[in-house]
């Protein structure tokens, strides 16, 4: 066994990885760029080094940077967890060459399912169903167009090296193959140093499923079941679970053998997921096709972990040290189900926009286990650290584990309640409101649910009658604290004030009357048996119904009562003593200036692209300027029609949040 690793990674997996190591009695190393110095995985390993600045060009993909620490360390094997270089032949190629084991699978695989194009042709000769399309070079933008014809639309333009739903564009028609080709090229260079595009069909009503595979070098591999990650945004994972409402005993058997297959076809060792995009319109689940395969370790395989009771880094370090797989296929068993929801730094109520900054609070709900729930959070974050534009925005992986599929997901919903975060925008709230969902708990799921599901933005869950009676009293209750603080503070200056009773409180535009007293409290007339914890200053409270359940609500002041965040929306409340409500009419909130004039950069960014110029007339919906941030490319259109005015920015500019890029007459 290895006696010291080194992960080429940051962040949560890089934590991941070292806390496996530690069980297993191996000493570990960090690596970390300028903007990582603090980084709680830096500060877990055992040793760490410094690779360079913060773009990862400069400090995370530079092999030679890596190798050169791992040798000054002693360390005999590197994890490169995901992303950066877990999928690059040549840097496996390069620890071999150094005498250092690669935790990941042989250079060979990597180069065979590292090209989408060839990785295709590979799963067609070993039996995989593939989806139609075209898999040559596409020279241009006009061949493009030509191609996607021929194929019918839709069509779905993919980056050949691509991965992590970067590079790649979703076209409905010529124009959308025209507006988009050229991007998905770009992104496919910046990210993957490859800007060859492939073009196949769009399978409509997909579902996400994949399938774990784990081999050693001994020849033996297995499937261990399936994970639904139909939830996507842009087609980024955003909610994972395991095992899928949708795939029975003999499509998993089917899909697992595939997969098998495919990997023994290309001499596969390690733990690696084969994607499959399956046909929800198909009820019998024969119709799936393979997508890719992922070679290295995925960001939801905690999901899997939960349900199998293994732990895939050990396992990843126990074959590329030589072992055996400790069992066979006919062992594996999937136990409970589990979900996974990943927490991004990005504003749900502003189109998802991406968001940075500090973390001026951050405290996770509390990890725990039984028989009947497990709560997991996989982050590599602290409070005070910065959530940084180099990397991607992921903030931490929220895990839940219970016997069923309901009974995970409401583990979900408490625990993102339970999650405090304080600094730059998260999708608390949206994963909340996904959990809560009909259709979600149905099962009924595709990779299309949340632009089918939410095609006007996200504003919000919606709130029962009882989850709306239950703030109001929340509300009323941390008023009266509130007062009764200010009571006994002015009451050392030698003045008594009494406390309201009854309050006027006003939510979703409809006014409530609530009273407090000791004997407690009520809502328009009919009683509440709650019990609230409230000390004022306190910024999460809990709520104890009378079945015994216990809701968490984050509470800030507002200058006219009390924003609440709960079950996945935040509620602007106005709380006033009931005598003084009809006289409240100067409580009005200002309208904000209109800005639809301004093209204005929504999150910080690099000006990629700039389509306009001074004098053109422009349309509502046109594309006039293209920002990457966080690796992504984003298309800003124009609000309304108009001439352009004035050029505030150029190409190459670093935009800051707001922004102005360019202004209409």
């Amino acid at each position: 066994m290895f006696q010291k690793i080194l992960i080429a990674n940051r962040g949560e997996i890089a934590c991941r990885v070292i806390r496996t190591a530690r069980a297993m009695g191996i000493a570990t190393v960090a690596v970390y760029s300028d903007a990582d110095a603090g980084a709680p995985h830096v500060r877990l390993a055992d040793e760490s080094v410094r690779l360079g600045p913060a773009p990862a060009a400069e400090s995370y993909l530079k092999a030679e940077l890596i190798l050169a620490a791992a040798k000054a360390t002693g360390a005999d094997a590197i994890h490169p967890g995901y992303g950066f270089l877990s999928e690059r032949e040549s840097f496996a190629l390069a620890c071999a060459e150094a005498g250092v084991a690669f935790i990941g699978p042989p250079p060979n695989a990597i180069a065979a399912m590292g090209d989408k194009i060839e990785s295709k042709k590979l799963a067609k000769a070993a039996g995989v169903n593939v989806v139609p399309g075209y898999l040559g070079e596409i020279a241009d933008t006009e061949e493009a167009v030509r191609i996607a014809s021929d194929i019918g639309f839709p069509v779905m333009m993919k980056a050949s090296a691509g991965g992590g739903g970067k590079g790649m564009r979703l076209a409905w028609s010529e124009a959308d193959v025209r507006e988009g080709f050229e991007a998905t090229k770009r992104e496919g260079l910046a990210s993957f140093g490859d800007d060859r595009v492939f073009i196949e069909k769009f399978i409509e009503s997909p579902r996400h499923i994949e399938i774990q595979v784990l081999g050693d070098q001994h020849g033996n591999i297995v499937y261990l079941g399936e994970r639904e990650c139909s939830i996507q945004r842009r087609h980024q994972k955003v909610v994972e679970e395991a095992p899928s409402p949708f795939v029975t005993p003999e499509m998993r058997r089917a899909m697992g053998e595939q997969a098998v297959a495919l990997a023994r076809a290309v001499g596969y060792y390690s733990a690696g997921t084969v994607e499959l995009i399956v046909s929800g319109a198909d009820p019998s689940g024969e119709s799936f096709y393979f997508l890719e395969m992922n070679t290295r370790l995925q960001v939801e395989h905690p999901v899997t972990e939960e349900v199998t009771g293994l732990d895939l880094v050990e396992q990843m370090i126990r074959v590329a040290a030589g072992e055996k797989l400790a069992f066979t296929q006919d062992e594996v068993t999937l136990t409970g189900w589990a979900v996974e929801n990943r927490v991004y730094a990005e504003d749900p109520y502003r189109g998802f926009l991406p968001s940075t900054g500090r973390l001026v609070r951050y405290n996770p709900p509390v990890e725990h286990c039984d028989e009947s729930v497990r709560v997991r959070v996989d982050d590599g974050v602290a409070e005070g650290g910065e959530v940084s534009m180099f990397y991607d925005p992921m903030i931490a992986k929220l895990v839940t584990w219970a016997p069923t599929r309901e009974a995970a997901i409401d583990a979900q919903i408490a625990a993102l309640d339970a999650f405090e975060i304080v600094g730059p925008g998260t999708n608390i709230d949206f994963v909340s409101a996904l959990m809560q969902h009909p259709r979600f708990r149905s099962g009924e799921l595709s990779t299309g649910f949340i632009a089918e599901e939410y095609p006007e933005g996200f504003h919000g869950a919606p709130a029962s009658e009882d989850l709306t009676r239950t703030l109001a009293a929340i509300a009323a209750f941390a008023a009266t604290a509130e007062a009764d603080r200010a009571r006994r503070i002015d009451g050392q200056l030698g003045h008594r004030l009494q406390p309201p009773a009854d309050w006027t409180v006003r939510i979703g535009g409809v006014d409530h009357a609530v009273n407090v007293s000791t004997d407690g409290l009520s809502v328009d007339g009919a009683a509440l048996d709650l019990a609230i914890a409230y000390t004022p200053g306190d910024r999460m409270i809990a709520v104890e119904d009378e079945a015994g359940e216990t809701l968490h609500v984050r509470i800030a002041k507002t200058r006219t009562g009390f924003r609440l965040t709960t079950r996945g929306a935040s509620h602007q409340v106005r709380v006033l003593p009931a005598r003084a409500a009809p006289y409240a009419t100067h409580l009005i909130e200002k309208v904000p200036p209109d800005l639809s004039k301004f093209l204005i950069a929504p999150m910080p960014g690099l000006l990629v692209r700039l389509d306009v110029g001074e004098g053109d007339k422009v349309e509502a919906g046109q594309p006039l300027a293209v920002v990457e941030a966080m690796k992504m490319e984003n298309i800003l259109r124009a609000a309304k029609s108009g001439t352009v005015k004035a050029i505030a920015a150029k190409t190459g500019d670093s935009l800051a949040v707001d922004a102005v890029i360019l202004e209409l007459e």
